[in-house]
């Protein structure tokens, strides 16, 4: 039976392949779960066929990825769930209330307990094979939560990046990027940073596979294809891909870095089978010197920069004459099948990986050329490990408390034998050996703003904008907006906006939504920009055009009506607090500018109502404190007033204003 549609594409080298009634395919045609037409089925679906398949999936790390807080999904330990962040002296417990996982967060002084917060945990993310990390659901904003349990080494601590200062608490969101590789797609709100619909529950087939639809539906007619010999088109099959397109697939999650979307692409389209640099790069930093050296989502970068991979690929990248065209090199499942856990999987399998390459004509492990532990030396391919001395394990410099085999293949390495000083070579683009300028111009930008604050990027990408080309203004208008934004030259950005006229901006230029809200961000740099020089009024023409494109970023939304109030509209700023607090009621800078904004309005009583269920959030935000005590001491009561002065005292002891006002005290 004849496939009921065929797409085809242009491209060289097309070799002809048979379907199980002897018609002619093109090896070069889209598959057809490419289309456009082709829809997501879920796991469930494709159990009904793959049972067996889906009983050992289910229970690997990617199955695992994902799931609703429920004690069979965390493997935490709860005997003493609790840490302090000595940076912000906040304490954290986690606990289980009937079915129910909770966390605490307290403040204690001299054993008093001086404040108290409890959040519900909706969902765990990660496998538990290193972490269980905890999220929270509110109105379908998803926020990461202040503790992560670390599986290995069977510890509490708080989670990667809220170290050292920087503990976002219960708001750190949870964005498409993230939700994007550690879960099935979600149903993402567009127009929102972190806002969703609805989530799945883990990594499901069609991450790998592609949509499943058309494949369900020629399966349903009773047609059948002798995959031993022929590829079905209807689904994408990894291991019939050619190496470069199957290691695209695994690339797309397991390459963390800089990653940086194509022009109107998102994190929804790429789809298995597709070359992901046509949708996406991923940059890293790269330096001399610091080969040992990786985040811990690296796999795919450690593994190409391995002789085993450089050697084994050299000459059949883009060779498809085998059906299963890995089989002649080195990919990610020439050690790991994604369907079984490595958890499940024996040391012999991933030693016989090697064995095929590596072997005498005995079929003995090649070791001899180091020395090694007499343990590895061992003729005993049961007991030998490649792994341990070729792949050991180390730990990632992204995240503590966890030890990652590094995918780095060579010799073991003399510590004390390596020279050098680390050397900064670049930032390179891992998937594509020749990104096009803006994507790089983008990369840079992002590196300085998101990961390192270092010069040396900024530089780089204005130095790489082509200002040769005539209309390279409005080319590069976002990246031109971003430079001098982060630079703080909003002046710069205001004369540019002029010359390129605000009408044709708004409505020709930065006039498409988005997942990654990429003009509504721009819209709101420029917003921001001329707020800066005290030109409200067009602050407030960008705001609105921002807000229109993101109507459910709600940091945006706080600032336009900061915009607003300072240009004396307090009815219209309250309209917009009130909306993002109905939106996601966990934000303490509403309350703090709400309860500001009723004051201005007159309306003591709710000012008052704010600022007092903002502190029930957050204790130690300063300026909520000052505000309160500059209410409770513009009513007279002075004791109070007194008291939140010398709280913001305690957390900032050089503040200048609160002394003033305690000073101010003294005389009432």
């Amino acid at each position: 039976m004849l496939f009921s549609i065929i797409l085809f594409s242009c491209g060289e080298n097309i070799k002809e392949i048979k379907n199980s009634d002897n018609k002619i395919l093109n090896d070069s045609l889209t598959y057809l779960n490419h289309s456009d037409s082709a829809k997501y089925v879920g796991m469930n679906t494709c159990k009904l066929c793959h049972q067996n398949i889906y009983n050992t999936f289910i229970e690997t790390g990617m199955g695992q990825s994902f799931g609703i807080a429920s004690k069979t999904k965390s493997l935490a330990e709860f005997k003493n769930a609790c840490i302090k962040d000595n940076s912000t002296n906040y304490n954290y417990c986690a606990y289980w209330q009937k079915d129910s996982l909770y966390i605490k967060e307290f403040l204690l002084e001299k054993n008093d307990t001086l404040y108290s917060r409890t959040e519900q945990v909706n969902y765990i993310i990660g496998s538990g094979q290193h972490t269980n990390s905890h999220l929270q659901n509110v109105n379908g904003y998803l926020n990461q939560m202040p503790m992560t349990f670390f599986t290995q080494k069977k510890q509490w601590d708080l989670p990667p990046g809220f170290e050292n200062g920087f503990n976002t608490r219960f708001s750190r969101k949870i964005g498409l990027e993230c939700m994007s590789c550690h879960n099935a797609y979600p149903d993402f709100v567009i127009g929102s940073e972190n806002k969703y619909k609805s989530v799945p529950v883990g990594i499901d087939c069609e991450r790998c596979h592609g949509p499943g639809s058309i494949h369900v539906a020629e399966r349903s007619t009773g047609s059948k294809i002798d995959t031993s010999k022929f590829i079905d088109y209807s689904i994408v099959n990894p291991s019939k891909l050619p190496i470069d397109l199957q290691f695209d697939i695994c690339q797309r999650c397991h390459l963390q870095g800089n990653t940086i979307l194509n022009d109107n692409k998102s994190f929804y389209d790429f789809k298995p089978g597709k070359k992901l640099s046509d949708y996406m790069n991923v940059f890293l930093p790269k330096y001399s010197n610091a080969e040992d050296e990786f985040i811990m989502a690296s796999h795919a970068d450690r593994l190409k920069q391995s002789a085993c991979f450089i050697k084994s690929n050299k000459n059949i990248l883009h060779n498809t004459k085998n059906i299963k065209p890995y089989k002649n090199g080195l990919t990610c499942i020439t050690c790991h099948n994604p369907h079984v856990s490595v958890e499940q999987t024996e040391t012999n399998v991933f030693n016989n990986a090697c064995i095929n390459c590596h072997n005498t004509n005995q079929g003995k492990i090649i070791c001899s050329e180091i020395k090694i532990n007499k343990l590895y030396k061992q003729n005993n391919l049961t007991n030998a490990n490649c792994v341990s001395c070729h792949m050991p394990k180390s730990g990632s410099i992204d995240i503590p408390h966890v030890t990652v085999h590094d995918h780095y293949i060579r010799k073991p390495i003399n510590k004390k034998d390596k020279e050098g000083i680390k050397t900064f070579l670049g930032l390179i683009a891992i998937n594509n050996k020749a990104p096009d300028i803006k994507t790089r111009v983008k990369a840079y930008l992002n590196q300085y703003e998101k990961f390192e604050k270092n010069n040396f990027y900024l530089d780089s990408a204005y130095n790489l904008i082509p200002k040769q080309v005539v209309n390279y203004k409005q080319i590069y208008i976002s990246e031109l907006v971003q430079y001098n934004f982060i630079k703080r030259n909003y002046k710069q950005i205001t004369i540019l906006i002029s010359e390129l006229g605000i009408e044709n901006i708004i409505k020709n230029n930065l006039n498409k939504q988005s997942f990654d809200n990429q003009h509504a961000w721009t819209l709101y740099r420029i917003a921001e920009s001329f707020c800066n020089i005290n030109n409200l009024n067009t602050a407030e023409q960008f705001f609105e055009a921002c807000i229109k494109l993101a109507p459910y970023q709600l940091d945006m939304r706080i600032k336009y009506a900061t915009t607003l109030a300072n240009n004396k509209k307090i009815p219209k700023a309250i309209e917009q607090l009130e909306f993002v607090l109905k939106e996601n009621p966990k934000i303490i800078t509403v309350y703090t500018n709400l309860g500001y904004l009723y004051l201005m309005a007159g309306d003591t009583i709710k000012c008052e109502k704010y600022y007092l269920l903002g502190e029930k959030l957050d204790p130690n935000n300063v300026a909520l404190l000052m505000n309160l005590g500059g209410y409770y001491a513009n009513f007279k009561q002075y004791n109070k007033a007194k008291q939140y002065f010398e709280r913001v005292l305690k957390i900032e002891n050089n503040n200048a204003l609160a002394k003033q006002m305690l000073n101010n005290l003294k005389y009432l």
